[in-house]
């Protein structure tokens, strides 16, 4: 389906100027927010056995299996196809991940479409979680730096005043173009347990910026001020949203912790899966 071409068509209905459509659409992103129990047709399952390709070995760091989370079968999505399976172990990758940096714990699996897969039993049964089927909802996600419409300015940092100003200068219908997005593919309102695609989640990517700015401040090649820091990381969260995009953002451990992968666009497009970078999160 023409996602653009349906969004602009709605936009043209109300009068929106086409440069200003456009400018909207480069910076809107759909994602796929995944449920259980909804009913719809599924295109994924949480928890229960992975079926990898046959001979391949369940992914394992340090000598411990990683636990599965869920899979997609991607063709049942819009223009891609083949399966992904998500495993992570969240309590030793919230750990090294902090201290150590280590992303072992973590691991995508892309099945190509037409591969002869099998059930990957697991001895350890609390490898094995509940299992039940997903089906998928498209969401409309504007990037988080679209001030919300209705916060003043005054709550705004210096670089959020600065992007609302530009973009009341560039997009004077933000509001109405907004709503439209909205209007064609509602909010999940808390539905969706899982999503695939869209902005990387805030404090993923502000995570991802801090680790940048600190990495080049330690090669020598900038300088920040403490009192300078929390612009610049704006700042570089700002332009990090070009390049990385969220691959899968979901609960665990019953919702005491969150998980995310997320992937710079170039290695998604190589098929460079073996570079998505994971970040789990204690959510009480």
């Amino acid at each position: 389906m023409d996602y653009q071409g349906r969004f602009r068509r709605a936009a043209l209905a109300l009068n929106v100027p086409e440069d200003e459509i456009s400018r909207f659409v480069k910076h809107l992103r759909l994602s796929i927010g995944l449920c259980g129990g909804s009913g719809g047709v599924p295109v994924g399952r949480f928890g229960g056995s992975p079926r990898l390709p046959v001979g391949r070995d369940r992914p394992s760091h340090r000598g411990s299996r990683l636990p599965f989370v869920f899979s997609v079968d991607c063709a049942k999505l819009p223009k891609v196809d083949g399966s992904l399976l998500f495993f992570l172990d969240h309590e030793n990758d919230y750990e090294a991940g902090r201290v150590e940096g280590d992303r072992g714990y973590a691991c995508v699996v892309y099945v190509p479409v037409g591969t002869d897969t099998a059930v990957a039993e697991s001895p350890d049964s609390e490898f094995v979680g509940k299992q039940y089927d997903l089906s998928a909802t498209l969401l409309a996600e504007p990037p988080d730096w679209f001030p919300p419409h209705d916060e003043d300015e005054e709550d705004l940092s210096p670089f959020q005043r600065q992007s609302a100003r530009d973009l009341e200068r560039d997009m004077p219908h933000l509001d109405e173009l907004r709503a439209v997005a909205y209007d064609l593919w509602p909010p999940d309102e808390g539905l969706a347990s899982t999503c695939i695609g869209g902005y990387v989640d805030d404090e993923v990517i502000t995570s991802i910026a801090e680790q940048t700015l600190a990495g080049r401040e330690k090669a020598g090649e900038i300088v920040i001020p403490m009192a300078k820091w929390y612009s610049h990381v704006e700042e570089e969260k700002h332009r990090l949203t070009s390049e990385w995009m969220s691959l899968a953002f979901f609960p665990v451990a019953d919702g005491f912790y969150s998980g995310s992968f997320v992937i710079r666009y170039d290695d998604l497009a190589a098929g460079r899966l073996d570079k998505a970078y994971s970040v789990t999160e204690f959510s009480e």
